[in-house]
């Protein structure tokens, strides 16, 4: 994935595969909102549907249960990308088919990335420069992710900007209140170090001072050698980690692996929010899951 995210670029469904909040994207109700927006997977979605509220269509490219990294666009969905009035991805090469499907819009994209290059720093384990894409992780930066998004939104449908702004301004507070709450429920724990499937949680970690662990690295297909299983159990000894933590989306292979190899360690999950997937009803959202995220690391590692 490091050759992925070495620079960022300028980068629905119409079949029964396209998930959409709302209208499919050959299918919009003009009625229910000014503006078509295509999101490229979740977290994006989320944002576009919280500051856009009622004025805009929101489709999402990836589908529930998917693997974002692993999306390849059929041509139905190269289409709606090239006929919305904005169109947001996270760029970087996290999804190189949807970010060659936007390379040629003239205008109405947004690049999450670019956009807060100011702060997409690397956080990879081991080695700072290697750039970690998961910005929505860290609550801080997904409220700057969200005025970007308003902006978008009022470039494409000016006559709603203050609406988009209002939104916008609601969504910031509670994610101000999530980042509290992750500050609070974090700040006393027997250890810090924080043992995962893949390096999917710098961000997050970064910002409550946590020491990231990953069994594989960016990308959660590379498989860890077996020099990398060894450092890593002898530093679960060091530090009486207790939790190895899985994701949802990706086999738990590699993470059991380690538990094993480690002696039996408990094996819980921690969701990096790259998709939600089907198997919690219509409730979930981006701040549920981050809370459930925030209830696994207190009990995981050993929070007061």
């Amino acid at each position: 994935m490091t050759s992925r995210l070495g620079g960022v670029a300028l980068v629905v469904g119409l079949l029964a595969g396209f998930v959409v909040t709302g209208c499919g994207a050959d299918e919009v109700d003009e009625s229910a909102g000014s503006a078509r927006v295509v999101a490229a997977f979740y977290p994006l979605a989320w944002v576009a549907e919280q500051v856009g509220g009622g004025r805009v269509d929101v489709a999402n490219l990836t589908a529930a249960g998917a693997e974002p990294h692993d999306l390849e666009l059929r041509p139905s969905q190269v289409a709606a990308v090239g006929d919305a009035d904005l169109v947001i991805v996270l760029g970087g090469g996290f999804q190189p088919s949807v970010e060659a499907a936007v390379a040629d819009r003239a205008d109405g994209t947004l690049v999450a990335l670019e956009a807060l290059q100011g702060v997409a720093g690397g956080t990879g384990s081991g080695d700072v420069g290697e750039l970690d894409p998961h910005v929505w992780l860290d609550p801080v930066i997904m409220g700057d992710l969200v005025d970007e998004v308003a902006a978008a939104l009022s470039a494409v449908d000016r006559d709603h900007t203050a609406g988009y702004r209002a939104n916008a301004e609601r969504v910031r507070a509670a994610l101000v209140d999530l980042d509290r709450e992750f500050a609070a429920g974090l700040a006393d724990c027997e250890r810090r170090e924080l043992f995962t499937a893949h390096d999917a949680f710098g961000w997050l970690a970064r910002r409550y001072d946590l020491e990231q662990h990953g069994v594989a690295g960016i990308t959660p297909d590379q498989e860890p050698t077996p020099e990398r299983l060894a450092e890593l159990s002898a530093l679960v000894n060091e530090t009486g980690a207790t939790t190895v933590f899985v994701e949802t989306l990706v086999s738990a292979e590699v993470a059991e692996t380690l538990a094993n190899e480690a002696g039996g360690l408990a094996v819980a999950t921690l969701d990096p929010l790259e998709g939600l997937d089907d198997s919690g009803g219509g409730d979930a959202d981006y701040l549920t899951v981050m809370r459930d995220n925030l209830a696994a690391l207190r009990l995981g590692l050993t929070c007061t």
